[in-house]
Formats: C-alpha cells, structure tokens, sequence
C-alpha cells in the first residue's frame, strides 16, 4: 500500500523572498496595512507601536533584519534538502487560496486539485495589482522568472483522495484546471519554487483550505479530522509509492505572536492532538490562519515524529509587525 513518510511545514511569506536592501522596506506596507492583535481585534499599526516593546526598535536595525532572513535562509536550503532526499513519489501540500484560483463567487472550504499538471505563471495574480511596485518585483519570486511552466500533479492519486474522502464524510470540491489565464496560487508556488527541487519536482497533489475568508473558514477540529482522513485515504492508494504531506504558510502575522507560534510548535512535537484541535479561533484571522494548514498536516502525521525545526521571529516593524516563520520535518 502507498503510506505518508514524509512531513514537513514551511512558511512562505514574500518576505522571505527578499534581498538584504529590500528588508527595511517592508515597514512601509506593514504601516499601512490593517492588522490584528494577539486576540484577534482590529487595530490599527500607529496602536501596535504605542504599546510595543521599545525593544522592538533595536531589533529591527538592518543588521538584525539580515542576521534573522540569513537564519531562515538557511532552514529553506535545508529544507529543500531535506525534502529531495526523501525520495517521494507525490507530495501533498496543504495550503490557502487568497482569491487566487478561488474568488468570492465561490470559496470552498476544502478542494483538491487534480489535474495533470498545474501551471506556475510568471504573471501575478490581479489581486496584488495594488501593491507598491518594489513589492511586487520581490513578490515576482514566488513565480517563474521567465515564462510560464507546467508542474506535475500525481492526478491519479489526487482523484483517488477525494473520492475516498467523499466515502468518509468528506464533502470536498474537486478542481481539475484553473481559472482561464491563472497560475497557481501562492501557497503551492512557493513550494514548487522554494521548497523542492524545481529541476526535479515532486508530482504534487494541492489540498486547498479556505483559512482566510468566513464564513465558512473549517474549524480546527475538522482541519486535524481531515489529515487524519488524508493519511488514510493514502494508505487505501493501491501501490508502493512514499507520499509526503507539506503545510505551506503560517505561522503567526502579521502580528508576531511568539509565544503562541511557540506552543503550536511545541503542540506539533508532543503530538498534542486536543491542543491543536481546540485553537481559539479569535487567534487564527488574517495571516494567522494558515496555521490551521499546519493542524492539517499534525493529523495525518501522528505516527511520525518531528524530527527538526527552525523558528525565526520575523519582526520587521518597531510595532512587531511581521511573520513568525517556522520550518519543520517529521519522519
């Protein structure tokens, strides 16, 4: 039977896409942008700075932004490394869509990709058209460079996921293209450009979450419910292949929420399934959301152990304002 060996998470913020000059940047959309507290309330960037820690102001000179991106850098290579090595035959990827390939006209709340291949365009998504133009020449790295590519999709085994989920009480939309001139979205991007080898790539099978919008953003539970679902549909794949499981986004921002990253994480190694199942919801809005790709990934990970991660506090304002990026393997 084909059987997860595999796990692994990985943020992928723009951030970590960018050049050492570029880092200091990020604090002219961050002050602009609407964000949220460690409990979830809207406010606004001026509130953030009056009642951080004056700390903050020293940890974001351009040494410690560059000493921080070089730690991440470093847990991508590795990463990537860790991820050839593995020998998989697919890779699942768990991961949001930001009104990339699903818009308001419909956002299901799980989907699986399974066509035959899935398109990485070098044409960014109009939903990022608004965005300052050293933006979106840094978010240009998400995509290919040059012209558009075409990525394998382990198409058999993704129509196989659903309809084995859709046996077991699953309800999941099933997406065979994308939209009429759209690449893939970010999430699973990254992952082909960032997290694998992009010479040699892993057939993938996209599992897309709706972690962004409500109302009909899947709670906790049903996320750890539907890895466990996934990890067992896998094993009901006729054949040998080793499959592997990727949560791509997260974790907290565009808030840092250090101590919260830290007891996910923590969760994620003890195999805490309650804790994980139970996330207040009011922490888990805007880009915090993708943590639940992660709660995903913890289900059909339970009989593998993480076995490395790398967390890196990625301040970049004097208000915390940023993304708690977090790397990890299980085997």
């Amino acid at each position: 039977m084909a059987k997860i060996v595999f796990g692994a998470g990985t943020s992928h913020t723009p951030y970590l896409l960018a050049a050492d000059e570029t880092l200091v940047r990020f604090q002219e959309t961050d002050s602009k942008n609407k964000h949220r507290d460690k409990e979830g309330r809207p406010v606004t960037y001026g509130e953030l700075l009056e009642k951080a820690d004056p700390k903050l102001k020293d940890m974001v000179a351009p040494e410690h932004l560059v000493a921080r991106q070089n730690v991440a850098r470093h847990a991508v290579k590795k990463l990537r490394e860790t991820v050839s090595s593995a020998k998989l035959d697919a890779l699942i990827v768990l991961g949001d869509d930001q009104n990339e390939s699903y818009r308001e006209d419909c956002h299901p709340a799980f989907a699986i990709y399974f066509g035959e291949t899935i398109k990485n365009d070098n044409k960014q998504h109009d939903t990022y058209s608004h965005l300052p133009e050293w933006y979106i020449k840094n978010r240009a790295a998400f995509f290919e460079l040059e012209k558009p590519r075409d990525y394998p999709v382990h198409a058999k085994l993704g129509e196989h996921l659903i309809e084995n989920l859709m046996d077991n009480g699953f309800d999941i939309a099933a997406s065979k293209m994308l939209p009429k001139g759209e690449g893939e979205g970010h999430a699973i991007a990254y992952v082909h450009r960032h997290a694998m080898d992009s010479a040699n790539p892993v057939p993938v099978v996209p599992v897309f979450l709706n972690t962004y919008y409500p109302p009909n953003q899947p709670r906790p539970g049903r996320c750890y419910q539907l890895g466990q679902a996934l990890r067992k549909a896998v094993e009901a794949f006729p054949g040998n292949e080793r499959v592997g499981i990727m949560a791509s986004g997260g974790l907290s921002h565009f808030y840092v929420d250090e101590e919260f990253d830290r007891a996910i994480l923590k969760a994620l190694s003890n195999k805490d399934a309650e804790f994980l199942k139970n996330l207040p919801r009011n922490k888990l809005n805007s880009g915090s959301s993708e943590i639940l790709n992660w709660v995903g990934i913890a289900g059909a990970l339970e009989h593998l152990d993480l076995n490395w991660f790398e967390y890196v506090p990625g301040y970049r304002t004097p208000a915390g304002t940023g993304t708690g990026m977090s790397f990890a393997t299980w085997a």
